[in-house]
Formats: structure tokens, C-alpha cells, sequence
């Protein structure tokens, strides 16, 4: 049991702490609002792969299997998103100028529920699943023993790439070098939507 749950606790460090959608707008938020103005979306991430584990694996699953075109639908609806969170982060400048930027990081519901269109979530859970469930085996102990492993994780990762947002801001003097970071941040969350439609 210690040994599958250090396995499981390892890959969710691993998926939570690479670059991935999350990650790229907790840079932002990070550089721009500071960690403390950040923790409600922190908190919300993992609370929403934390639902997502439970509910991706008692159902969700199967009923994105029966109806697929749902699974399109969130595709769809999870790239839309990403281009307008791209577009609003694009458009920021210093944290002191809040006409034309996001005028607060996501809150804790808002974060938890783009887990579920956030397509670095469903590759974690595509993986874990089957990695660290088993046929006929207790599936609510092994869903919670998942769910724990991203519970530890989750946060300090998130917290390790704000943490990365705010040491940027501190760099960031000017008009233009606060445009550049901005705009890459933007470049790179758009770019995501890549795996969201592929």
C-alpha cells in the first residue's frame, strides 16, 4: 500500500508541478496580484482535481463515453476560455493599471470549475485512473488515495509557480517589459489550446 501510494503521490507532483494551463496563469496572476491575491485560485485548482477525481471516476467517464459529442462540447468550451483568459492577460500592463487588465485572479470557484475544460487535467486523470485503480478492487479507497496524493501536492506546485510569477514581477520595470511578460504569459496559455483541440 506505501509503495502504490509514494508511486501515486510521485506522478501527481510530476502532472501538477509541469507546465500546463494552470501553471502558465498562476505565473501571471502571480507577477501581477502577488501570492496572497492568488491563493483563492490556488485553493480552487485543487479542489477542482480533487472533484474531478471522484467524479471522472465513479461516472463522468462513462457518460463521456456514451455521449461524445459532450466531450467535444467541453473541448470547445475549454478553448474558447483559454483564448479570452489569453486575450484578457495580453492586454495587462503594470499591476498598478487595472483599466485594462483581469482586476483579480481567478476565484476558488472559478478555478475549480475550469478544471473541468482545462485539458492538462483530463491527461492527468486519462492516466491515473487506469495507472492506480483496479478491476474489482475498492474503487472509492483507490479514487481517495488519488485524490490525497493530489491534495499534498497540488497546492505547493501552485504555490511554487506563483511564487515564479512574483519573483518575475519584481524584474519587471517598465511599461514594455511588463507588455512583453504579459504577451508571452498570454502566447503560451493560447498555445494551449493546441492540446485542447488536438
Amino acid at each position: 500500500m506505501t509503495e502504490l501510494f509514494l508511486a501515486t503521490l510521485t506522478f501527481a507532483f510530476v502532472t501538477s508541478v509541469t507546465p500546463g494551463p494552470n501553471n502558465v496563469m498562476l505565473t501571471a496572476a502571480g507577477a501581477n496580484f502577488g501570492m496572497t491575491r492568488t491563493i483563492p485560485h490556488i485553493v480552487g485548482i485543487s479542489v477542482g482535481v480533487v472533484v474531478m477525481v471522484y467524479g471522472v471516476g465513479i461516472g463522468a467517464a462513462q457518460l463521456l463515453q456514451r455521449y461524445p459529442v459532450l466531450h467535444e462540447a467541453m473541448k470547445i468550451i475549454g478553448a474558447v476560455y483559454l483564448l479570452w483568459l489569453a486575450w484578457a492577460i495580453a492586454r495587462g500592463g503594470r499591476p498598478a493599471e487595472s483599466g485594462d487588465r483581469p482586476a483579480r485572479p481567478m476565484t476558488l470557484l472559478e478555478a475549480a470549475l475550469f478544471q473541468w475544460v482545462n485539458p492538462k487535467a483530463w491527461i492527468m486523470l486519462a492516466g491515473a485512473l487506469p495507472a492506480f485503480t483496479t478491476v474489482g478492487g475498492d474503487l472509492m479507497w483507490e479514487l481517495t488515495l488519488i485524490a490525497l496524493a493530489y491534495v499534498l501536492v497540488c497546492p505547493p506546485s501552485c504555490a511554487l509557480w506563483c511564487g515564479f510569477g512574483m519573483a518575475i514581477g519584481r524584474l519587471l520595470r517598465s511599461d514594455r517589459a511588463w507588455a512583453w511578460f504579459n504577451g508571452s504569459m498570454a502566447a503560451l496559455l493560447a498555445a494551449s489550446v493546441v492540446a485542447v483541440l488536438v
